[in-house]
Order: C-alpha cells, then sequence, then structure tokens
C-alpha cells in the first residue's frame, strides 16, 4: 500500500481500497472543501468523540461512527493521522505533534474507538500523510530524550539530533496492536517538499495550514 499525490492531496491505497470511507491529506495546493468538525488543537494526547464536540473545545483528535460527519485535523510540520475500521464502520483524525506523540496520542485514540465504537486494534486501517521528516526536523535534547520509548535502539537522543515523527508514530500504533501492514505512510516532508506544503518550521507565522479529513461513506 502506499499514500500517493492526487490533483495536489495525497490519498492513501489502504484507506481508498476499503471502499466504506472517503479522506483526503490536503496540502498547500488543494485544499479540502467543507463542512467538518474539528477541534481547537492544543498539542495534547486528547482524543473525542464526535458527540463531545462543542466549538472551541480543546483537543487533538476526533472519532465517530456517524455517516453524516466529516473530521478534519489541520497541519504545517505536524502529523496527520487517519484511523479506519471498517467492519464497525468507525473513524477518527488526528493532529500528532511531538508532544502529543510523546504523550501517547495515536494508542489513545485507538484506546478510545475501542471503548466507544467495539473497534479491534488489529482491524484498524491507519495512514499517515505528508509531516516534517526526519530530513528535517532536527530536535534539542529536552525533546529528543521524550523519545526514547519509540527509539530504545538510539543512543543519539540526549543530544541535539532528528526524529522521524511518523516512524514514532508508527511504532506506537503497533504497540497499540494495529497490524505493521495495516500502516500506511507518506515520506513526503513539508519542510524541504517546496510550496506544495505548509511548514511552521520554514515559513514562521506566515504559514498557513493543510487539513485533511476522513467521512464515513454511506452505503460503503
Amino acid at each position: 500500500m502506499s499514500i500517493l499525490s492526487s490533483n495536489g492531496a495525497y490519498i492513501s491505497t489502504l484507506l481508498a481500497e476499503s471502499g466504506c470511507a472517503d479522506h483526503c491529506f490536503g496540502t498547500a495546493e488543494a485544499h479540502p472543501s467543507g463542512p467538518w468538525l474539528e477541534v481547537k488543537q492544543v498539542h495534547s494526547a486528547r482524543v473525542i468523540t464526535a458527540e463531545q464536540w462543542r466549538p472551541g473545545i480543546e483537543a487533538d483528535g476526533l472519532a465517530t461512527n456517524c455517516i453524516d460527519t466529516r473530521l478534519a485535523v489541520k497541519t504545517a510540520d505536524c502529523a496527520p493521522l487517519l484511523l479506519l475500521d471498517p467492519f464497525r464502520r468507525a473513524i477518527a483524525a488526528v493532529h500528532a505533534g511531538w508532544r502529543g506523540a510523546v504523550q501517547g496520542i495515536a494508542a489513545e485514540a485507538v484506546r478510545l474507538m475501542g471503548e466507544r465504537f467495539g473497534s479491534r486494534p488489529e482491524d484498524l486501517l491507519a495512514a499517515l500523510g505528508p509531516a516534517i521528516g526526519p530530513c528535517c526536523y532536527e530536535v534539542g535534547p529536552e525533546v529528543a530524550v521524550q523519545f526514547r520509548n519509540w527509539f530504545p535502539e538510539r543512543n543519539d537522543l540526549h543530544r541535539r539530533t532528528r526524529i522521524d515523527l511518523r516512524l514514532a508514530l508508527s511504532r506506537q500504533l503497533r504497540a497499540a496492536g494495529v497490524r505493521e501492514t495495516h500502516i500506511d505512510r507518506t515520506d513526503a516532508c513539508t519542510f524541504c517538499g517546496g510550496a506544495q506544503f505548509h511548514s511552521w518550521r520554514r515559513d514562521g507565522a506566515a504559514a498557513g495550514r493543510m487539513f485533511s479529513v476522513i467521512a464515513l461513506r454511506r452505503g460503503g
């Protein structure tokens, strides 16, 4: 499986071939149209259901099993994660920066889908969209050391180094019970990928945001 560019946006073949959800990872060149639900993102590990949503609620992930509810997260270097349970027909959209990643937001989304919708981790399909890559994501030791649970093989986390955010999230999903063959990801880097992507690290306050969206398909 792979994540392919399609008309400026990115699509996961893993999610697309399930036939029961529509999704895309938006870019600076392709902005999905609304309406959708989104939360006030605060770099936490909090994931809520659409039933808990209200305007301005602080969280970094949304989940639902309602057909008429589109979920979205916005990113500009952080990793967008979309989850789908094709059997119990449930979805989640997650915004994962380094703070959310080290706090376990991917695992929290898996846990919540199991608790609220009966989703089994081994049934879930996961896709990670464009984000800052290890080629460009350099962090200080105060950040790097917090990834030691996800990179136990590394001996450089005590100094300034580079982190693969999507790999950390993939390992987190695996630890939560998601099958390796059920995890799709792109290596597209928002920082060095050019004008196709918004990047907070590259452009600072002038950076826009990219929206990643998922919705259950009616009758799928």
